[in-house]
């Protein structure tokens, strides 16, 4: 006599189904001690919304010829989720976190506001996790969903991707040291700034700007890139070294 699933919340609420022989006319089923809500019956089959509970228990069906053997019944926690190891990311999704807790063994779903992905299981206490894609920038609450239950408690910000729409001045020498100010949109949670595949130091001014010194280059028309929690932009040419003259 099958059960499926054999496994559900503490809080009980898992619709059961039990397949077997003579089941017809059931009159309780039981999860232990205590009696689950039948929701139909056929002579092969008994379907029962478990009721709350702990640890293993038997599930038994009791019908006018007498009571089956008993099934094991294993009732699982609900989740609890510790940390994840990135708190923001970009809009567009597509990045891998990871969920620490316990009980998530069972991890069925994740949810990042309304939309939901499946999880990788690493082990009870770890979960791997591909974020979808957001519906707009801003913070969205983090749900798992396992055997025992959903739990939230975590937040996720989405970021937006930066841009660059103005480079001043757009020249300097190939020695570098050239302060520039860079203006664009999303450049808060900036974490690094190239020109010409170069690391530039660089202080955030503004979540519109940028302040920027160029590193040595060689001469001609350089990349600049700028890269932040949301993403990274790179504004074509935008900087141009000029080389020293020589007679």
């Amino acid at each position: 006599m099958p059960i499926s699933p054999n496994q559900g919340s503490t809080a009980g609420g898992t619709l059961v189904t039990i397949t077997g022989v003579n089941l017809a006319g059931a009159t309780a089923v039981r999860f232990g001690s205590s009696a689950a809500t039948i929701t139909s019956n056929t002579p092969t089959m008994v379907t029962a919304i478990s009721p709350a509970g702990t640890g293993t228990v038997g599930v038994t069906v009791t019908t006018g010829g007498g009571t089956s053997n008993p099934l094991p019944f294993y009732y699982i926690g609900p989740p609890f989720k510790s940390s994840i190891s990135d708190t923001s990311g970009p809009t567009a999704g597509g990045n891998t976190v990871t969920i620490n807790g316990t009980g998530l063994s069972t991890a069925t779903a994740v949810n990042f506001g309304a939309n939901s992905v499946t999880p990788t299981v690493l082990n009870d206490g770890r979960l791997s996790v591909v974020v979808p894609a957001g519906t707009a920038a801003g913070a969205v609450s983090v749900s798992v969903t396992t055997a025992g239950g959903t739990n939230n408690g975590l937040t996720y910000t989405y970021v937006d991707a930066p841009t660059i729409t103005s480079v001043v001045p757009n020249s300097g020498p190939i020695s570098g040291g050239t302060p520039v100010t860079l203006t664009g949109t999303n450049l808060t949670s900036t974490q690094s700034v190239t020109v010409g595949g170069t690391l530039a130091p660089f202080v955030v001014v503004s979540a519109t700007e940028l302040a920027i010194v160029t590193p040595p280059g060689t001469a001609g028309a350089a990349d600049i890139v700028v890269t932040t929690t949301g993403g990274s932009s790179t504004a074509v040419g935008a900087f141009t070294y000029i080389g020293t003259p020589g007679i």
